[in-house]
């Protein structure tokens, strides 16, 4: 390899190792970051389906839920679709779906809010999907 290949070389190189630090300073996507940081759309209380105002209901009065070996368990929040917060702050109730067997994809994702409960924080999010979509509860 001549002395000026080898001198090209290693500018391409070096270059290519600024880039990559450049990228590791400036931090995640901005995609990503928008993701993260985004807010839930928002729907009224009344616009939901009347087993997800119920299940709301038993929420705040503690229960008893339908499914009470899945209900109340942790939401990891693994997509950051909703607010980030520590682990074990949100926590998932089933919505009902009528003429389904199973726990079918509704659920509310209630925030334990700055009280510690899930009862009375007012921080409630309704998905529709499974968890691919969110939008947080007016009361």
């Amino acid at each position: 390899m001549s002395g000026a290949a080898t001198y090209l070389r290693r500018l391409l190189t070096a270059a290519l190792l600024a880039l990559l630090a450049l990228l590791a300073l400036i931090g995640p996507s901005t995609a990503a970051l928008a993701r993260e940081t985004a807010t839930p759309q928002s729907v009224a209380l009344a616009e939901l389906p009347a087993e997800a105002q119920q299940t709301l209901r038993l929420i705040k009065q503690g229960g008893p839920f339908p499914y009470a070996h899945k209900d109340g368990s942790v939401f990891g929040n693994f997509e950051k679709r909703l607010p980030l917060q520590p682990r074990a702050y949100y926590r998932e109730y089933t919505v009902p779906t009528p003429g389904r067997r199973d726990r079918g994809a509704r659920r509310i994702v209630a925030g334990e809010g700055s009280g510690g409960d899930v009862a009375t924080s007012g921080e409630y999010y309704y998905t529709a999907d499974h968890y691919r979509s969110f939008r947080r509860i007016r009361e």
